[in-house]
């Protein structure tokens, strides 16, 4: 019949055939090409279902002081991984891999049970080395390890909320390994492995690209510092039974933060009970009312105005001013007082008769311009601006109130940078985390001779009888500053928390040639008083005179002997100059 169809119709019948002849050259032609000219296909295709790329973890940069002290260091550790079908083959055997993990042969084998069907699943992470070895040596069928990078903290909790800290995966997570986490993180590289069908590693073939390591980090903390102050606020807080407190050094001239702490704290290192309230950096984060601290800056404005001068006096007779339905009232019943006098007994009616002559806009621009409520430019992580109000119409009250410290809002290391500010002569510097090389550029917000003026109040304050600030003095140096202490305000409701309150200290050292200012807050002391005076200046006192000598400053406060005998050991005996 086909014969037949065939002689019918010869032209089907050879077109059929041509088709099948051409089916069967193409093929032919398509092995020769694969196998003589296009190798590379079919190597491409086995590649694919045998090469592999490992990850290699880059080393994360180190994070040193300004000195170069490690405060973070990345050290290799091992993580361990299971393929789970491969660990089914092997069960009688996972009571000794628990044992070897310190872990509970239950609970062990009930996960690896879980996860029969997976083909990778995390044993352990952050294993030593050694010990990751000696669990890899009992060859045990499905289970592989990983070279990783873990963070180590060398100062522990006292500088904690300055680094922060990284997760499991060797992210940045907090503080400045969050805010310089693409610095801090390198590249990691690949290396390229043949592995079969059940993933098992048959050579290492070669790396195919190098992991490049993050880059250091020199933070503008001093360890040194950050120990001494870490020390003296723990105390302080433990003293007065306070619920927290934060304490912030800056470097005047450079604007760089010389140490940052705060109480309660944590352990970087250990984190398995660690409590959300003691991560937070209380002298970024938290705001407050600062109180009688930015009286000075009020002086600044009325001496600004052209309209005041040191000499010139207040009557705060009796201790106390009605406005409207509010009254304003001082500690002590007052009477007439200059402008050094109404910062020495800190007057809230001195203050505010001030202001009410001045007016509340030239308080706020000096506020303003020494970044009370403003940004600081340090990018730190959840860190906070604050409020300073700014009325089209200021009332009454609300002068007042700007002038002595209430009605806006600051952290500590704006009420820190402030300070830096009168203590350089009124320039403003920016300020840094990081250690400079060179001091930035400044600019001039406060007439030079004002802010001589008003620190050399701050040195009465402390160093004249009836200041307040007498536990702030430090031996052989001349300090200034003032102390405040702010009801708290309630969360959530108007009004302030009964007998809740927030004590401070404010000031920088020397007076003569400024190099340090310095901020204490103390958080609700509950225990053998709350005035700033008593709480935080001795903190300032403590901390300051061992920061002045830790950075060599010499004295300029010393009985007249022990002056000449630190002067004739300045003296190179051989040059005749000075050391």
């Amino acid at each position: 019949m086909m014969g037949l169809e065939g002689a019918l119709y010869p032209w089907r019948f050879r077109l059929v055939l041509l088709a099948l002849a051409l089916m069967v050259a193409a093929i032919v032609w398509r092995i020769v090409d694969l196998q003589v000219f296009d190798q590379g296909f079919l190597q491409a295709h086995g590649d694919a279902r045998s090469v592999r790329h490992i990850p290699i973890p880059a080393h994360r940069g180190l994070i040193t002081d300004r000195n170069g002290e490690p405060l973070a260091v990345s050290t290799p550790v091992t993580t361990l991984w299971a393929n789970g079908k491969e660990l089914q083959q092997a069960k009688a055997r996972w009571n000794e891999l628990a044992a070897a993990l310190d872990q509970d042969p239950a609970s062990f084998s009930t996960r690896l049970q879980a996860n029969a069907e997976r083909e990778f699943m995390y044993l352990v992470r952050g294993l030593t080395p050694e010990r990751g070895q000696r669990i890899l040596d009992l060859k045990m069928p499905g289970v592989y390890g990983i070279e990783e990078f873990r963070r180590f903290y060398p100062a522990g909790e006292v500088a904690a909320h300055v680094v922060g800290f990284t997760d499991i995966d060797d992210r940045g997570r907090e503080g400045m390994e969050l805010a310089f986490e693409e610095w801090l993180a390198g590249v990691p590289g690949k290396r390229q492995v043949l592995k079969d069908r059940r993933g098992r590693l048959i050579k290492d073939v070669q790396v195919a690209q190098n992991a490049k390591a993050g880059k250091a980090l020199a933070l503008s903390i001093d360890l040194r510092l950050q120990y001494l102050a870490h020390r003296e606020l723990r105390n302080a807080v433990t003293e007065f039974g306070a619920k927290a407190g934060s304490l912030v050094l800056l470097d005047v001239r450079t604007g760089e933060v010389l140490a940052m702490v705060n109480q309660p704290t944590y352990n970087p290192n250990n984190r398995r009970n660690l409590q959300p309230a003691a991560m937070r950096n209380r002298a970024m984060i938290d705001v407050f009312e600062p109180g009688s601290t930015v009286k000075p800056f009020s002086i600044a404005a009325a001496l600004g105005s052209g309209r005041w001068t040191p000499e010139m006096t207040v009557d705060t007779a009796p201790g106390s001013l009605r406005i409207g339905r509010y009254t304003i009232r001082d500690v002590s019943r007052g009477g007439m007082l200059n402008l050094t006098q109404i910062l020495m007994k800190s007057s809230n009616v001195g203050m505010s008769k001030i202001a009410f002559d001045i007016g509340a806009e030239p308080i706020y621009a000096v506020m303003q311009q020494v970044g009370l409520g403003q940004d600081t430019g340090l990018s730190f992580p959840g860190e906070r601006v604050g409020n300073l109000p700014n009325h089209r119409v200021w009332r009454q009250a609300e002068t007042a109130t700007l002038a002595y410290g209430y009605g806006l809002s600051v952290t500590a290391v704006q009420l820190a940078h402030a300070y830096s500010v009168l203590a350089n002569h009124g320039r403003n510097v920016p300020l840094s985390m990081v250690r400079l090389d060179r001091a930035p550029v400044s600019t001039q917000v406060i007439d030079e001779a004002i802010s001589k003026t008003v620190l050399h109040m701050l040195q009465a304050v402390v160093e004249e009888p009836g200041g307040g600030g007498a536990r702030a003095k430090v031996p052989g140096y001349h300090v200034g500053g003032k102390s405040g202490t702010a009801r708290k305000a309630a969360t959530g409701t108007k009004g302030y928390v009964d007998k809740a309150y927030r004590s401070f200290f404010a000031g920088v050292a020397p007076i003569d040639n400024p190099r340090i200012a310095a901020v204490i807050m103390i958080d609700e002391p509950s225990e053998g008083g709350y005035y700033g005076g008593l709480v935080s200046a001795p903190v300032f006192g403590k901390v300051m005179a061992g920061a002045l000598r830790l950075m060599n400053v010499v004295p300029d406060n010393l009985p007249e002997p022990e002056r000449l005998k630190v002067e004739t050991a300045a003296v190179n005996p051989i040059k005749g100059g000075r050391i």
